[in-house]
C-alpha cells in the first residue's frame, strides 16, 4: 500500500530524517516511538506532504514518485489518499463541531452542502459525538475537540490517517476516551500511523512499531516481539525508560 525508502529531510544544516524505510499495508496499525527530536513527526509531516522530503522514493497503490521532484499536482492527488490528526486539534475557533468536519468538505472538495452535513454527522457519530453537532471549541473538552479532528480526518474517507501525538495535550481520563476511538477504528480496519508516548496503545493496539533515533530507523518488527524480544540495546533502554518493557512473568498472564 505505501512504501518509503531513504527519506531524507533536513533543515537548514540540521539533517532530521537521515535515510528511513517502511512500509505499510493496508490495515495495518503503525506505532511510531522514540525520543524526543527523533524525527517521529518530520517523518509523518513528509508523509502527508506537510513537509516537503528532500530525497527519497514514495510509493503508494503501485505508483512511485521521487520526493525530490514530486509535483505538485502529484502531491494534491496524493493527499487526497490521506488525513492528519493534530496533536494540538487545529479546529477553526468560530466554528461548530459539525462546520469543522465539514469545511474542508465543501471549500476543498467541492460538496454540496446538504451530502457534507450528511457525511460530518455520520462521522461525529462514529466517534460518540452525536450531541455536539451545534458546539464550538470552546464549549467543548480537549477529547472532545481530538474526536472532532479525528472525525474531520474521516470524513475524507483517506486511505491512511496520520496521528501526531493525539493524545499528548491532554489529561489521562481524556486521554482514554480517544485512545478508545482509535481502538475502535483499528478495529474498523483503518490504516494509522501513530507517533505516540502511550505504550499501552502501541502495545496492544498496533500491529508494527518503528523506533527511531536521530533521524534513523533503530528497530522496526511486529508489535510483539519488539515490545518483549527487542534486539537492539538502545531500543530495550527506551522501552525501560518509558515503562514499555513488563516483567518476564508478566508477559504471559491473560489481562
Amino acid at each position: 500500500m505505501l512504501k518509503i525508502n531513504g527519506i531524507k529531510k533536513s533543515f537548514g544544516s540540521l539533517d532530521v530524517l537521515k535515510g528511513v524505510d517502511l512500509q505499510v499495508e493496508k490495515g495495518d496499525v503503525v506505532a511510531i516511538l522514540g525520543p524526543s527530536g527523533s524525527g517521529k513527526t518530520t517523518l509523518l509531516r513528509c508523509i502527508n506532504f506537510l513537509e516537503t522530503a528532500n530525497d527519497g522514493i514514495l510509493s503508494f497503490d503501485g505508483e512511485e514518485f521521487h520526493l525530490g521532484r514530486i509535483s505538485k499536482k502529484d502531491i494534491a492527488r496524493l493527499r487526497r489518499k490521506t488525513a492528519f490528526v493534530f496533536q494540538s486539534y487545529n479546529l477553526f475557533l468560530n466554528k461548530t463541531a459539525l462546520q469543522n468536519v465539514t469545511e474542508g468538505l465543501i471549500v476543498a472538495r467541492k460538496m454540496p452542502k446538504a451530502q457534507a452535513e450528511e457525511i460530518g454527522k455520520r462521522c461525529l457519530d462514529k466517534v460518540g459525538l452525536s450531541d455536539r453537532y451545534g458546539y464550538y471549541p470552546s464549549q467543548l473538552s480537549g477529547g472532545q475537540q481530538q474526536r472532532v479532528a479525528i472525525a474531520r480526518a474521516l470524513a475524507t474517507d483517506p486511505e491512511i490517517i496520520c496521528f501526531d501525538e493525539p493524545t499528548s495535550a491532554l489529561d489521562p481520563e481524556l486521554t482514554g476516551e480517544v485512545l478508545s476511538v482509535m481502538r475502535q477504528l483499528a478495529l474498523d480496519g483503518m490504516t494509522m500511523l501513530v507517533v505516540t508516548h502511550e505504550m499501552g496503545f502501541a502495545r496492544t493496539v498496533s500491529n508494527k512499531v518503528i523506533f527511531m533515533e536521530d533521524g534513523v530507523v533503530v528497530e522496526a518488527g511486529p508489535s510483539k516481539n519488539l515490545f518483549e524480544n527487542p534486539r537492539e540495546e538502545r531500543t530495550k533502554a527506551f522501552l525501560q525508560t518509558v515503562g514499555g518493557v513488563m516483567p518476564a512473568e508478566s508477559l504471559t498472564e491473560t489481562p
